[in-house]
């Protein structure tokens, strides 16, 4: 990820009065640097050894404020665990049903889902959220093995 786009999200807090701590800073950065879709736990885990008095509910918090800023989305597909995707922009996610990997996937043909659905429906449509699932490419390795 580029180092822009987690300047575009620093300024964005900062626009909102939202303090920089150290902490929401390693928070932020793990997010724009993974491509995975990493739930609060894993952020936690990830950053404990650098953040010993951090908790996991600070990480939970700070999710939330980003949440609400709109610098991050909060994934939820039926499980107990939120993910978080600091990509905002509208794409759809390949999740494998073995390992729970996420992979982002953009198709512009869908753009127009919302605006056809409403037209058939007469419903006022607000978002929609497309998820494909499969068997990533690591687990399809481990199984031919």
């Amino acid at each position: 990820m580029s180092n822009h786009r987690l300047q575009d999200a620093i300024d964005a807090l900062k626009s909102t009065r939202v303090r920089m701590t150290p902490q929401r800073h390693a928070i932020l950065e793990f997010l724009y640097e993974t491509s995975m879709h990493p739930t609060a736990d894993d952020i936690y885990k990830a950053l404990e050894g650098r953040f010993p008095n951090m908790s996991v509910a600070t990480v939970y918090n700070n999710l939330r404020v980003f949440k609400e800023v709109g610098i991050v989305k909060e994934l939820t597909y039926g499980d107990s665990s939120s993910r978080f995707d600091c990509v905002t922009s509208d794409h759809y996610h390949v999740i494998c049903q073995d390992c729970g990997k996420i992979v982002d996937f953009h198709y512009p043909g869908l753009d127009e889902v919302e605006t056809l659905a409403e037209h058939v429906t007469g419903f006022k449509v607000h978002s929609h959220r497309m998820e494909i699932y499969g068997t990533c490419t690591e687990c399809t390795k481990k199984v031919q093995h």
